[in-house]
């Protein structure tokens, strides 16, 4: 007699690095972060006294140099997946110093609200604008630590096709903080 007893096969778990799992908790944790302040942002702006301002012009131009920031980190990343370790180091050199060119965008724009008696206390109207964009502002400094980090292991010839998990890491991060942003833009551009 014949066994035909059926064995299932075990299925697959699902699986993720835990560093790759742990920088995901710290995006959705952003995000409530970021979703709980534009919510608040409705909800005062609701109850009246809102001060009316025009965005500063370098707002949109930083808007522009962080969408380029995307573009040059994914290229570095497509990089680092066909091991040309050069283009690798300069597109990672390119998304840093378009992060800085940011930075100092949005140190710009702080200046030109200034400028126009739009002030972190007065009117809660300038005070959401300096929370929101500061906020973002210390989040991209860290982003730009981290790509900083991963430039480093890349011209130490830690970062290529059989090594991706910074890099990785990194430009998930340095997309999150692009989308947030276009977010973060787009959000105050129709609640202003």
């Amino acid at each position: 007699m014949q066994d035909t007893t059926v064995l299932e096969q075990p299925r697959a778990t699902l699986s993720m690095h835990p560093k790759k799992f742990a920088l995901w908790l710290f995006i959705v944790s952003v995000v409530m972060i970021f979703a709980s302040l534009t919510s608040a942002y409705i909800v005062r702006e609701a109850e009246g006294n809102w001060l009316l301002f025009e965005m500063p012009q370098i707002i949109y131009y930083n808007t522009i140099i962080i969408v380029l920031s995307s573009v040059t980190m994914q290229w570095a990343y497509s990089a680092a997946k066909k091991d040309n370790l050069n283009n690798l180091r300069i597109g990672l050199i390119a998304t840093t110093a378009l992060g800085f060119a940011f930075l100092a965008g949005q140190y710009l724009a702080w200046g030109a609200l200034v400028d126009n008696n739009v002030f972190f206390v007065g009117n809660p109207a300038g005070s959401f604008m300096y929370v929101l964009t500061g906020l973002h502002g210390v989040h991209l400094i860290s982003g730009v630590i981290f790509l900083s980090l991963v430039l480093r292991a890349a011209f130490k010839y830690k970062v290529h096709s059989r090594n991706l998990l910074k890099v990785e890491m990194c430009t998930t991060y340095w997309h999150f903080l692009g989308g947030l942003w276009v977010y973060l833009f787009i959000f105050l551009a129709f609640n202003h």
